[in-house]
């Protein structure tokens, strides 16, 4: 894949949600560009990435050291990782090695990368479908003025379902809630495809 295919990418944070049953929000962002893609991954892994961001080191190996371990043995190298595809909603990944490519979920793939500090990619393709744009700066934490912290607002009976979406889907990126953005994504999606 040329590097025009793919956009490097870095990891803004974590977050978790008690109503998304234990899973975390790993949240990339476009490294030159405002783009950021939320990934649903399990707590296993969002632990894992963020050990390894924290600098602390588990007594015992964990599985994606234990993978470092195997490929600094067997004399491999870590080029790099691309986030490849995305298929109803589940997001693919590859480990590219000096010698050949392997398949991975994203959150395995990206805990691996931060262990060499190897960069984090993700196809044009998959970016365009499923990122989002923040309407503040990275470090900006303040709400828009039209944005109510505390409520969403009420339906507007006006507005169809999908503007009604596409209004919620904007208030949750100003708030910086990607885990809800991401659900209002996947339903905006699912709307059109009914629709066309």
């Amino acid at each position: 894949m040329s590097t025009e295919d793919k956009v490097q990418v870095d990891i803004l944070g974590l977050s978790s949600s008690q109503a998304s049953g234990g899973a975390y929000a790993l949240i990339l962002k476009e490294t030159n560009g405002p783009r950021r893609l939320p990934i649903i991954i399990g707590a296993f892994e969002a632990q894992s990435i963020a050990l390894e961001m924290e600098g602390i080191k588990p007594p015992r190996p964990l599985t994606h050291d234990l993978i470092k371990n195997l490929i600094d043995l067997l004399g491999g190298e870590l080029l790099d990782v691309l986030i490849n595809e995305l298929h109803d909603g589940t997001f693919f990944a590859r480990i590219n090695l000096d010698t050949q490519e392997i398949d991975s979920r994203p959150s395995d793939a990206i805990a691996i990368a931060v262990r060499y500090g190897a960069p984090i990619y993700v196809a044009e393709k998959v970016m365009a479908e499923a990122s989002f744009v923040s309407e503040g700066g990275e470090d900006e934490k303040t709400m828009t003025p039209n944005t109510k912290p505390e409520q969403e607002e009420p339906p507007n009976p006006q507005l169809s379902q999908f503007e009604q979406l596409a209004k919620r889907l904007d208030d949750a990126i100003a708030k910086e809630d990607y885990e809800k953005a991401a659900q209002l994504r996947d339903e905006l999606k699912k709307l059109q495809g009914r629709n066309s």
